[in-house]
């Protein structure tokens, strides 16, 4: 039988739910740098670092985004909220993330221009550059809900907004697309209890 201990991650992945009541509490600038540092560990495609995210923790602009959230409280009433932006230019990065393993010598540049020439090839694409940006960008939101709960802190992820007008009041460049808003913070009371479908019902072996 499997069994965990109660640091594992597996055990910080049981206890994380979606909390969407918060008490008043200033997050120590210490803890939120923690949890975006272990955010941005996160894998993502060619290591281009699909994501963006910006921090809405004063209450201006907590009061700025509360309409465009449709009024949902947790926005003004947790400690942060973190747009969670994927970015559609990610292949611009290709140039500084492998120049730096060249220069480390952990790649050749022969094999460097190659991957960077498939890469740009491939954005030429807008659909696949707007598939890369959501998908790398959710990987890391999962990872920042998760490292949020491993530091004793709540979570809750948002779809619900209003994208043009969260880009327009915040002033996104285009380059980016906002994916999700998570809104973290201590829990004034617990979530709400959730079901989960059994595996037999999500999980396939082999084939269909």
């Amino acid at each position: 039988m499997t069994t965990t201990n109660k640091n594992s991650a597996i055990s910080v992945m049981n206890e994380r739910h979606s909390v969407r009541k918060y008490t008043q509490y200033e997050m120590p600038q210490a803890d939120l740098q923690a949890i975006l540092e272990a955010t941005i560990t996160a894998p993502s495609s060619w290591n281009l670092q699909h994501w963006k995210f910006l921090v809405i923790q004063s209450d201006a602009q907590k009061e700025k985004l509360l309409p465009i959230a449709y009024n949902q409280q947790q926005v003004v009433d947790s400690s942060v909220t973190i747009a969670i932006l994927g970015d559609l230019e990610a292949n611009h990065n290709a140039e500084k993330v492998y120049g730096e393993v060249v220069n480390k010598g952990y790649m050749t540049p022969e094999v460097k221009e190659m991957l960077t020439g498939q890469i740009h090839g491939a954005y030429t694409n807008d659909q696949f550059a707007r598939d890369e940006a959501v998908m790398n960008s959710s990987l890391a939101a999962m990872q920042l809900m998760l490292a949020a709960k491993d530091l004793g802190y709540d979570t809750v992820p948002m779809g619900g907004f209003d994208r043009a007008a969260f880009k327009k009041e915040f002033n996104v460049p285009e380059r980016y697309i906002p994916v999700m808003l998570i809104s973290v913070g201590k829990a004034a009371a617990e979530a709400h209890g959730t079901l989960r479908l059994p595996l037999d019902e999500v999980v396939a072996y082999e084939t269909f």
